[in-house]
Order: C-alpha cells, then sequence, then structure tokens
C-alpha cells in the first residue's frame, strides 16, 4: 500500500514538473514570436486569438456553472465604450481607464446579473440574449456614445517606463502584443487561482448537479453570481484594450453573433479544458479562416458547418481528442450524447423553476 502512494506521488510530482517545464518553455517561444515574425499582420492575427481565447474561457468558466451565456460581447463592449469614454471625455490614461472600465463592468454585472443568474436555464439564455440585443442599441442610440457612427480617436497607451530598458511607446504591433500577452498571464493565473480553491470545487458541482451541490451547503445563486461578475469584468478588461488597440469602435462589434464565435472557439478547443482548449480552439479557427479567406457573407454558414461538424464528430473537442487518445466516434453515438446533455439542462431548468415556486 505505502508503495502504491510513493508510485501515485510520484507520477504526480511528474505530471506537475511536466506542466511547469512546458509552461515555461511556451512562455519562452511567446516572448520571443516577434523577434522571429517580423510581420506586423501576423502579429495583429496573435493579439486577436488571444483576446478571443479569453473571452472563450469567460464561456467555459460560466459553463461549468450550469449557465449559458450570450452576453459576452455585451460586456466586452461595456468595457471597450467605459474606457474609451474615460480615455476621450475624460482624458484619462490607458492605465487608469483600463482598471477603471473593467471595473464598471463588474459593477453593471453584479445589478445585471443579481436580476438574471437566479432564474439560470434557458430563461437565462434568452434573458442574456435579449441584453446583448439591448445594449448595441443603446450604443447606437445615444449621443453619449458616438450613435451608431461609433467613437473614433482613441488615445493609444502612454509610454512606459522600465528600469534599464528604454521607454516603451504603443506605435508599433509588437508594444500591443506584449501588453496582451500580459493580461493573458494575470487572466490564466486569476482563473486558476479560482479553480484550485474551493470555488473551482463548488462550481464544478454546480454544473453536475444543482440539487446535489445545494444539499451539500453550497449557494448556488451566490457561486453563480460570483462566476458572471468574474466573466463579465474579464471580458471588460479585453474590451479596453480592443479600443485603444484599434482606436475606434462602432457598436455593429459588439453584436450577439461575436458571442456566438466565440461559443464555438471554446467548443472547438474542448469546454473540459478551461484554459489551454480556447486558446487551441482560438488558434485553428483563426488559421483556419485566415486560410480560407472567406467573405462576411459565407462565414456564418461555415461556422455553422463547424458546430455542426463538432457536434457529430468531436463533442470533447481537440483537446479531448489529444488528451485520451481516442478516436472520433461515429456520428450518431455523439448526437446522442448531446442530446443527453440538452435532455439533462432542461431537466435541470425544470427543476429550478419548480423549486421557485
Amino acid at each position: 500500500m505505502d508503495n502504491l502512494r510513493k508510485k501515485c506521488r510520484f507520477n504526480r510530482n511528474n505530471l506537475r514538473s511536466g506542466k511547469l517545464i512546458g509552461l515555461f518553455i511556451l512562455a519562452i517561444i511567446l516572448v520571443l514570436v516577434p523577434v522571429v515574425v517580423h510581420n506586423p499582420y501576423y502579429i495583429h492575427l496573435l493579439i486577436m486569438v488571444s483576446m478571443n481565447a479569453v473571452l472563450a474561457m469567460t464561456f467555459i468558466l460560466l459553463l461549468r456553472t450550469g449557465l449559458i451565456t450570450m452576453a459576452i460581447a455585451g460586456f466586452w463592449g461595456i468595457g471597450a465604450y467605459a474606457s474609451a469614454l474615460l480615455a476621450v471625455r475624460l482624458h484619462l490614461s490607458f492605465w487608469l481607464a483600463l482598471p477603471a472600465s473593467t471595473v464598471i463592468t463588474g459593477i453593471i454585472a453584479l445589478l445585471l446579473g443579481y436580476l438574471l443568474v437566479r432564474r439560470g436555464g434557458i430563461g437565462f439564455v434568452i434573458e442574456t440574449l435579449v441584453f446583448a440585443f439591448i445594449i448595441v442599441l443603446v450604443f447606437g442610440t445615444f449621443d453619449v456614445f458616438g450613435g451608431y457612427v461609433g467613437i473614433y480617436n482613441i488615445p493609444r497607451p502612454d509610454p512606459i517606463s522600465l528600469p534599464f530598458l528604454a521607454p516603451i511607446e504603443f506605435t508599433s504591433k509588437t508594444p500591443y502584443y506584449y501588453l496582451m500577452l500580459f493580461l493573458v498571464l494575470i487572466v490564466v493565473l486569476v482563473f486558476s487561482a479560482f479553480y484550485t480553491a474551493w470555488t473551482g470545487r463548488a462550481w464544478r458541482a454546480i454544473g453536475l448537479s444543482p440539487r446535489l451541490a445545494e444539499s451539500l451547503g453550497v449557494n448556488i445563486f451566490r457561486y453563480r453570481l460570483l462566476a458572471f461578475i468574474i466573466a463579465a469584468a474579464v471580458a471588460g478588461l479585453m474590451g479596453s484594450f480592443f479600443a485603444h488597440y484599434y482606436g475606434a469602435i462602432i457598436p455593429s462589434t459588439f453584436g450577439p453573433y461575436k458571442t456566438l464565435y466565440v461559443q464555438v472557439y471554446a467548443i472547438l478547443g474542448g469546454v473540459n479544458f478551461a484554459i489551454l482548449g480556447p486558446i487551441i480552439g482560438t488558434l485553428l479557427m483563426t488559421i483556419a479562416s485566415e486560410f480560407l479567406r472567406i467573405s462576411k457573407e459565407v462565414e456564418p454558414i461555415v461556422t455553422s458547418l463547424i458546430v455542426i461538424l463538432l457536434v457529430m464528430f468531436l463533442p470533447d473537442g481537440i483537446m479531448g481528442l489529444i488528451r485520451r487518445g481516442q478516436r472520433p466516434q461515429s456520428p450518431a453515438k455523439n448526437i446522442t450524447r448531446v442530446a443527453g446533455w440538452i435532455r439533462a439542462f432542461l431537466s435541470t431548468t425544470n427543476s429550478d423553476s419548480r423549486d421557485r415556486k
């Protein structure tokens, strides 16, 4: 028995060491990318991949609590508009507008989530979809947000000075790349801390069985609300970066279709892999769209086709296929499996509604 425990502990330590070595190698590669890649367009693609991967992480965060949100792009837009208004109207520095817009987005999520999260299920999906349409309408209607013309001339981040280095000025893609890399690192560390703590275990329990989790003393509403606020604040953080990176924003950018694309990124990578799954899925979709060079009219059709193929052949995503070393199952088995998930989701919704009554 003691030998078995020692062997298990040894295997766990080896696995941890392997992960740390892999992460260290990945970090070195990411830092050296601008040294090898000199084309600004490819640097831009990597920046967008990183941002979309973080948005996909927020989708998985809520999905683990049993919530399917359609409001990711809406909160992304709130962060972008809040940061743009703070910089353009109040002449606030980017380094103050970034955290301020993140906090503003989190506060709005707290107020909205207090009304929506308690419902859960299909009602939550529909209400967040309605919010996604309303937020675009609000941005386009009121003059303070620039109407449907949007907000232009958003200032770039102020130069920063680091010890023993020349001042970093945001006049090219490379400084933005390193800034995004830093933000992704912060988000990954924060998400990992939540997942490894009691919070992450509570989210998992709620996602598996809300009734069982509640019987064990887990406050479903509070934990779901916490996940909703964190996901919205991180989306707002990405929105602030997006506004100052592009220098201009328009309401149509933050429509619900963007949330659908984010969901595809997460599902393609694998929803059971909260960090690496979104990164892999976003990278593959970006490369695929770049090779296809499809137009905006054809892109929704291609995306829908990808979703159908994922459901039929890879319901666990690319990471599920790599990690388990399994071959894709037959489409009939996967469709039956997904149908079971839908039935479980609907039964959870019905049980929540009965409990409220």
